[in-house]
Order: structure tokens, then C-alpha cells, then sequence
């Protein structure tokens, strides 16, 4: 019987394409996240008149890509007396003839942006880079559809 001899190098190369073939194959089978939707509890039905939007305005720009990057900019003001960790909003969009043709929900408190106590304003920027061309330009509707408190 005769020896095979590996070198150190074909080896490594083996052991890398192995690895790279099962961390694919577990992409490929892993189970995708699902996108939970947005509740707006009783507390937070309660609230909503307790949060303000204002300043709310579009601006458009070009980004690097030559993509257009759509953003809807403003302030939330939380004149209520509970603090709130979270605000989730539903942008709907709608072409010439007022049917919706797109729903992009996006935060305007929460994570980055900190918490919102009683009595302060925070700034919010939506940016959106994939609208599609039935849209009609204007301001879409902003509902909010989840609140969250600490």
C-alpha cells in the first residue's frame, strides 16, 4: 500500500471549501425571520392623542449610486405623561388615482433615536430608496401603528 501525502496548503484549501460549502448550505435551510406586525394595544389606542407629528415634509435626493433616496422628515412631540419607547409608523403611498401602491413601515421612536419622555420633541427621518414609479410624489398617509412604554 502506498502513502498519499497532502501538502499543509491542499489541505487548508479542503477544509476552507468544506466550511464555505456548509455555512451555504445553511443559509440556503435556515428559516428566514418573519416580520411581526405591528399591534396597537389598547393603552397605546389610548395615546395616540398624546403624540404629535409635525413639520412633516419630503426631500429628495440622488445618492452616490444614482439612486433616488426619498425622505419623509419631521418631529414627534410626546404631550402625554408616560414615557414611550417605541413608534412605529405604516407610510402609505398612493399613485395619481389614490390607490395604494405601496406600505413601508418604518420607527420614528425607538432604537437609535432613544425614548421619548413627557413634554419633549424628537426629529425622525424616513429614508426610502425603493418606491416604486406608480407613486404620485406626494406626502403618503403616516399612521401610527404601534406604541410601546417603558
Amino acid at each position: 500500500m502506498q502513502d498519499v501525502k497532502i501538502s499543509p496548503v491542499t489541505f487548508v484549501v479542503a477544509l476552507a471549501a468544506m466550511l464555505l460549502l456548509g455555512l451555504l448550505g445553511w443559509f440556503a435551510v435556515r428559516p428566514k425571520p418573519v416580520a411581526q406586525p405591528a399591534v396597537l394595544t389598547e393603552e397605546g389606542k389610548a395615546y395616540l392623542d398624546s403624540l404629535a407629528l409635525s413639520d412633516v415634509h419630503l426631500q429628495a435626493a440622488e445618492s452616490y449610486t444614482q439612486a433616488r433616496l426619498v425622505e419623509i422628515l419631521g418631529n414627534v412631540t410626546n404631550n402625554g405623561q408616560k414615557t414611550v419607547k417605541l413608534v412605529e409608523v405604516v407610510c402609505v403611498f398612493r399613485d395619481t388615482n389614490g390607490v395604494e401602491t405601496q406600505r413601508e413601515r418604518a420607527f420614528v421612536v425607538g432604537g437609535r433615536l432613544g425614548s421619548l419622555a413627557p413634554g419633549k420633541t424628537l426629529p425622525f427621518r424616513l429614508p426610502f430608496d425603493n418606491l416604486g414609479e406608480a407613486w404620485n410624489q406626494a406626502m403618503p398617509s403616516l399612521v401610527i401603528a404601534q406604541i410601546q412604554f417603558e
